[in-house]
């Protein structure tokens, strides 16, 4: 039975990649000369660090300018309300992977609404959709690249 996976992941080492350069650009940038404004990343969060809003602003841009051009969708960023002081502002960005429990509910419900000849399983941070036909599997994908979602999704592990 033809089956596919539908899951939310980024490649860790193109923000890896991302976040290098774009600290690469604040040191070389004129306007940035002086500052102490850096990108900061433990894992899963990057932290935004400037001497004021208006940095945080500037470094906003600048990071997802990056992550755009390393091909990495910025619906995945959740960004935290910046934490703004007297000597710095910081501010945190969260890169979102997996489904949880209520988004795969809402790809099932999505999947079953479609009245598609096709059945969706929730298996941990992914979604296993069945179906009797690849056809039936290739208009789900279709439906659901259609259909506006938060998370980026992508579709892998095809198997006729």
């Amino acid at each position: 039975m033809p089956s596919f996976d539908v899951v939310s992941e980024v490649n860790m080492h193109e923000v890896d990649n991302a976040v290098d350069q774009a600290n690469r650009e604040v040191t070389n940038r004129f306007d940035f000369k002086g500052t102490k404004c850096r990108f900061e990343q433990d894992k899963n969060v990057i932290t935004m660090v400037g001497d004021a809003d208006f940095h945080l602003r500037q470094l906003q841009d600048i990071l997802e300018s990056k992550l755009i051009k390393r091909g990495i969708d910025i619906a995945c960023l959740d960004l935290d309300e910046p934490d703004v002081n007297l000597a710095e502002a910081k501010q945190k960005a969260t890169l979102r992977q997996g489904l949880d429990s209520d988004q795969a509910r809402k790809l099932v419900k999505i999947i079953k609404e479609s009245k598609l000849k096709v059945q969706a399983s929730i298996q941990g941070e992914k979604l296993r959709v069945n179906g009797k036909k690849r056809d039936d599997l290739q208009q789900a994908i279709a439906m659901l690249r259609e259909a506006k979602f938060e998370m980026p999704l992508q579709y892998e592990n095809f198997r006729d």
